[in-house]
């Protein structure tokens, strides 16, 4: 069992920076794909960003060149810098991991954090 606890989000202006962090627990997780999606308000959640345990990356368009993953095995930590925010970025963001595999659907992720609030105002 693998348990995910976000954190970093908050209220920014556009053109800021932010940095998310999901700390995971279990040993294994360095083996697990990781990363993100994101939910604004009446919207589907939708993915943002994943990561390999070889540090293969996978972007969605809309924030390609502006985010970028990252992990740090010995920490349990991956990480999502985000650059040049803007409002449409707003909404809470989810850390998710699978066992084995990329992912980009929700119905591919085999654990998820509970989520972390990012507000871009302009």
């Amino acid at each position: 069992q693998v348990q995910l606890v976000e954190s970093g989000g908050g209220l920014v202006q556009t053109g800021d920076s932010l940095r998310l962090s999901c700390a995971a627990s279990g040993r294994t997780f360095s083996s697990y794909v990781a990363g993100w999606f994101r939910q604004a308000p009446g919207k589907e959640r939708e993915f943002v960003s994943a990561i390999t345990r070889f540090d293969g990356t996978v972007y969605a368009d809309s924030v390609k060149g502006r985010f970028a993953i990252s992990r740090d095995n010995a920490k349990n930590t991956v990480y999502l810098q985000m650059n040049s925010l803007k409002a449409e970025d707003t909404a809470v963001y989810y850390c998710a991991a699978r066992r084995v595999g990329l992912f980009k659907a929700q119905d591919e992720v085999d654990y998820w954090g509970q989520g972390t609030q990012v507000t871009v105002s302009s």
